[in-house]
């Protein structure tokens, strides 16, 4: 069976094109710097993002992880969202790999208060740790796209306290194509960014993590303590290429897809949508009735063949993708309906 899948926009499978471009990659051995297209895939995300120098690695994770192992000295502490998926969603990896602190504060919706960081950063005291790095996240892992305003609020405070910060744009190009701005005009307010290749761009590895020249250089040389020194990693990041120079253009249609399945949702008595939240490709709503047993409804599309995950903290989440069209939608969404009875 050939499943609709609306767990995360991670289970998108590589184009023919990228396929093709996988098959014919020029390959070396990454660690000695002799991989001719990972080599291309660095220097073309680097100009991409604004930034000096890119380092290829496995994955989101992989990437944010590495980037608070390479701004921060064990003990420091980090400050981010609550919320934020360093925190909520990579498994406690800052205290078993970078050894730091993670000092989390409230958002709304995403959007940190400048005020709250200020008055978070640390003071020269014996008993307190440094601040380290500030980490902000766009688009958000709730669906929301973070206002520029409050990226460069929160970049102009770093610099004043003479602080990094560090961008999960796990979902970059879906913030830069909400906000109808280059990649580049979210990155210019961070010091590092993380962006994934393997999410709606379709790409089936990988994740680039960008900075200044010496940061790379410091990161280049984690990545292989991590276990991320890959060897002929060009077959992967083939199709990396094709992921940033093809696919954002194919994202706005990702959220329109995703607007079209939420509004249709709310035509479903006893669904509560976040409609307002559906900036990006993510759909979050709630069943009003308490006693429906949610692993039915789970079980009721599976058969269907609709794959989707169990809620969180009481919220559904669909995402849209590349591979979920129009007509899926309509199918899904009747699935639902018949599910509700």
């Amino acid at each position: 069976m050939n499943f609709i899948d609306l767990r995360s926009d991670t289970v998108t499978e590589p184009t023919k094109t990228m396929r093709d471009a996988m098959y014919n990659a020029k390959v070396g051995d990454d660690v000695y710097g002799d991989d001719p297209t990972v080599n291309e895939l660095e220097n073309f995300a680097a100009k991409l993002v604004g930034k000096e120098s890119a380092l290829f690695v496995p994955s989101g994770t992989f990437g944010n992880q590495l980037s608070l192992f390479t701004h921060c000295k064990r003990g420091d502490e980090v400050i981010l969202g609550e919320d934020s998926h360093i925190l909520m969603h990579e498994v406690g990896a800052p205290a078993i790999i970078a050894g730091v602190q993670l000092r989390a504060l409230k958002t709304n919706k995403g959007i940190l208060n400048p005020i709250d960081i200020k008055n978070t950063i640390r003071g020269e005291d014996i008993h307190f740790p440094d601040t380290g790095l500030i980490c902000v996240e766009n688009a958000y892992s709730n669906g929301k796209v973070i206002p520029l305003s409050n990226m460069k609020d929160i970049y102009n405070l770093a610099k004043n306290n003479n602080l990094p910060v560090h961008l999960d744009g796990a979902r970059l190009f879906n913030a830069a194509s909400y906000l109808k701005v280059p990649a580049k005009e979210i990155t210019k307010y961070c010091d590092s960014v993380m962006f994934c290749l393997s999410k709606g761009l379709c790409a089936p590895v990988g994740s680039i993590l960008a900075g200044n020249k010496d940061f790379i250089k410091k990161a280049r040389k984690k990545r292989k303590i991590m276990g991320g020194g890959l060897r002929q990693a060009g077959i992967l990041a083939a199709a990396g290429l094709i992921a940033l120079q093809d696919m954002p253009k194919h994202l706005e249609d990702d959220h329109n897809k995703a607007l079209l399945l939420g509004k249709k949702l709310c035509e479903i008595p006893g669904i509560n949508v976040k409609l307002d939240d559906i900036d990006i490709n993510m759909v979050f709503f709630k069943i009003n009735n308490t006693n429906y047993d949610m692993n039915s409804l789970s079980k009721h599309l599976y058969d269907r063949g609709i794959k989707i995950n169990g809620p969180e903290n009481g919220f559904m989440r669909f995402v849209t993708h590349y591979w979920i069209t129009i007509e899926h939608i309509d199918y899904i969404t009747a699935c639902i309906k018949e599910a509700l009875g």
